[in-house]
């Protein structure tokens, strides 16, 4: 069973990786997505690539799959229906939020409204203190009545159990929890002291709410996905990535399933991390596009950065503040409506619009010839000459490009008085500008110069626009690895097996001695190896990295310190407060002397060890078979605007040491490298295409 498959189901393609672990070889494939019913593309794909492989289903050990289901039904709002159990006086916590406008001055401010609604929320008498204390014991047996009662009137699936301070003592929660499994057994449960117990309540429950929203929508998709590959003969095992850049089990996964909402795209940054330092450029600006979105996410240091904190489905222009916070460990990315089915259209003011509304794979673009009537951003690129109808996806599915042209005729050229040419360009550059300002202000937030990084870019889209988005940043240096259309697919493939855990300990840095640091830190280990242990794995496997969240005593917010487990507690403990204040002066440019510092946050997180393929961070199955010249064809070339001969050439065909220079279009399966005037470009020994821009 040397076999090793990463999927990758996006809003357009699924995208797959096969890495022969004897041979070194390494297929790909990409097909379009089935949104109806997702496994059926897995499924598919699994059988497809293993007839380019010449292998069969009975020699594939592992598999590892990223999916944008969590996401996709949260931003549809297609979740289950969800109860709520509740501690009495914070039934509208969800509606509240953090009680604040994001925009003083927008008086058409809009909130992302909660995944339960008020009329499905019961509270409970009952109160435990922040220190663990119980202030008012908890009778589970009255709950009986009112649950039976909305179970009746609202028909749930599932039931979020969010009492106020879990996060230090969940027993109450387990009660409630005993109580609804004995009365409505078919109801699935998510508590929000076992989810990711941390402070600050509405963060926490809105967590524990997309679990519950989640959950049955995830238990029956992996259900048929599991029986749909075992129907097919697979007897390997089944890993599911997660949104901290690790992989779950299924079990773990039908149990926590909102750690899957940013399953797919966490891959392509970890790829993005290897493929960095293996060549020695530790600094990095990962850009993911594919159909639906864009990705960017910054890498320092050879490490992803992380948070644990996100903010998804904005309700209003994408503003930080309209959408639901969530509590959860994620690679730190930003993430915008621009991809190849992003539709376009003129708004209101006369402007040109793109996405972020999508086409997606059902109908797809106009070119695709699927039932699609608006423009989409393919649609403009194969107008430009970026894309081929001959070559489009190897030239396994045609496109029609005079139906493109006059899509985007009618639909956006008219509008705007020019042709269709022009219109076609404009759609690609707002793709493009939009992408940029994205990045600028994520890396400005986070405090990073991208001109000091290397852009590394993947997905289908992301060769066709990453010079044009390198120019704009002014980032000097693109790299494109092999197989970069499916990247995220072969990202799975370096991926560990993770669990992470946390807990809220809010104490005085003096009060954290040695035996407190071995005890909460004990705590969490036993945490973290009780949910592998469900989950048939052991714990002597793991590697273990703790993370301190502190702050001056008297703020209210905190920065994060990675803390060196292996190290005896005593040096590990001094040695994060140095670390503390070195990050503080980073981002502050000055430490409070003489302030005590209080920790609040402990977390700890389980990883195997990485697969071996991760040593091969750059894989190199490409062929030399002949001359990589295809030939030449007009595409748009905007400093002449107009077109221009652009010499073809053939990715597969470029041996390692291979040199060349723009206008050029460099095709591959999966993707095509758009090669402006001035850029040059090389092939180095692990066949990643280096472009330096002038």
């Amino acid at each position: 069973m040397s076999y090793r498959i990463g999927v990758d189901i996006g809003g357009t393609f699924t995208d797959l990786a096969l890495v022969d672990d004897e041979s070194g070889r390494v297929f790909t494939h990409k097909l379009l997505t089935t949104p109806d019913a997702p496994e059926r593309a897995v499924i598919d794909g699994v059988a497809a690539i293993l007839q380019l492989a010449g292998g069969t289903i009975d020699q594939v050990g592992t598999l590892v799959h990223g999916t944008t289901l969590v996401t996709n039904a949260l931003i549809e709002r297609r979740g289950c229906k969800v109860a709520m159990l509740v501690t009495r006086g914070f039934r509208d916590t969800l509606d509240m939020g953090r009680e604040t406008r994001y925009d003083l001055y927008d008086l058409r401010l809009r909130f992302a409204p909660p995944l339960i609604e008020r009329s499905a929320r019961i509270e409970v008498d009952e109160r435990i203190d922040y220190q663990g204390r119980v202030v008012r014991p908890l009778n589970a047996e009255s709950i009986v009545a009112p649950l039976a009662e909305l179970v009746a009137r609202e028909r749930p699936e599932a039931i979020a159990i969010c009492l106020l301070h879990s996060y230090v003592d969940a027993t109450h929660e387990r009660q409630l929890a005993e109580i609804v499994r004995r009365e409505h057994p078919g109801l699935q449960l998510s508590l929000s002291g076992e989810g990711y117990p941390v402070i600050r309540e509405y963060e926490r429950w809105t967590t524990t709410a997309l679990n519950a929203y989640v959950q049955p929508l995830v238990d029956r998709y992996l259900t048929r996905l599991e029986q749909g590959l075992n129907g097919c003969g697979f007897g390997g095992r089944l890993f599911i990535m997660a949104s901290n850049g690790g992989t779950l089990t299924p079990d773990i996964a039908r149990r926590f399933p909102s750690r899957l909402l940013e399953s797919g795209p966490a891959a392509g940054i970890l790829m993005s991390a290897a493929i960095g330092r293996a060549l020695q450029r530790p600094d990095v600006l990962a850009y993911d596009m594919g159909g639906t979105t864009a990705k960017g996410a910054l890498i320092s240091d050879g490490q992803p950065m992380k948070r644990y904190e996100l903010e998804v489905a904005h309700v209003h222009h994408f503003r930080s503040g309209s959408g639901l916070t969530m509590n959860l460990p994620v690679l730190d990315m930003i993430e915008i409506g621009a991809g190849g089915g992003s539709l376009a259209g003129v708004d209101e003011r006369g402007m040109l619009r793109v996405g972020p509304t999508s086409a997606g794979a059902v109908p797809g673009p106009v070119c695709y010839g699927r039932g699609g009537t608006k423009p989409a951003l393919t649609d403009a690129n194969l107008v430009l000459g970026y894309l081929d109808s001959a070559s489009f996806l190897g030239g396994r599915m045609s496109v029609d490009a005079d139906a493109a042209r006059q899509a985007i005729a009618t639909g956006v050229a008219i509008k705007l008085d020019t042709d269709a040419t022009r219109a076609a360009w404009g759609i690609h550059e707002v793709v493009n500008e939009n992408v940029a300002g994205a990045f600028r202000v994520h890396a400005s937030e986070r405090g990073v110069d991208v001109r000091q990084c290397t852009m590394v870019a993947f997905g289908g889209c992301g060769p066709l626009h990453a010079v044009r988005v390198a120019r704009k940043l002014k980032v000097p240096t693109v790299v494109l690895p092999p197989a970069a259309g499916v990247m995220s697919a072969l990202g799975l493939l370096i991926s560990p097996l993770s669990f992470e855990v946390g807990t809220t300990r809010v104490l005085l840095w003096d009060e954290v001695t040695v035996e407190v640091w071995t005890q909460v830190f004990g705590l969490l280990r036993n945490q973290a190896g009780k949910v592998l242990g469900e989950a048939g794995l052991s714990m002597d496997d793991m590697v273990l990295r703790g993370r301190l969240e502190l702050r001056y005593a008297g703020q209210g917010y905190e920065m994060g310190v990675d803390v060196d487990l292996s190290q005896p507690a005593e040096w590990a403990r001094d040695a994060v407060a140095h670390q503390f204040e070195e990050a503080y002066v980073a981002v502050f440019g000055l430490a409070l002397e003489g302030q005590q510092l209080e920790v609040v946050q402990w977390r700890l997180e389980a990883v195997s060890h990485q697969p071996a393929a991760a040593k091969r961070a750059c894989f190199s199955s490409y062929e030399i078979l002949g001359d990589a010249d295809r030939g030449s064809r007009p595409a748009f070339d905007p400093e002449v605007g107009d077109f221009v001969e652009h010499r073809v050439i053939d990715r597969y065909r470029l041996a390692p040491g291979a040199e060349f220079s723009g206008p050029a279009l460099v095709e591959e399966m999966e993707s095509t490298t758009v090669i402006g005037t001035g850029v040059r470009g090389r092939v180095d020994e692990q066949r990643n295409l280096i472009l330096e821009l002038q």
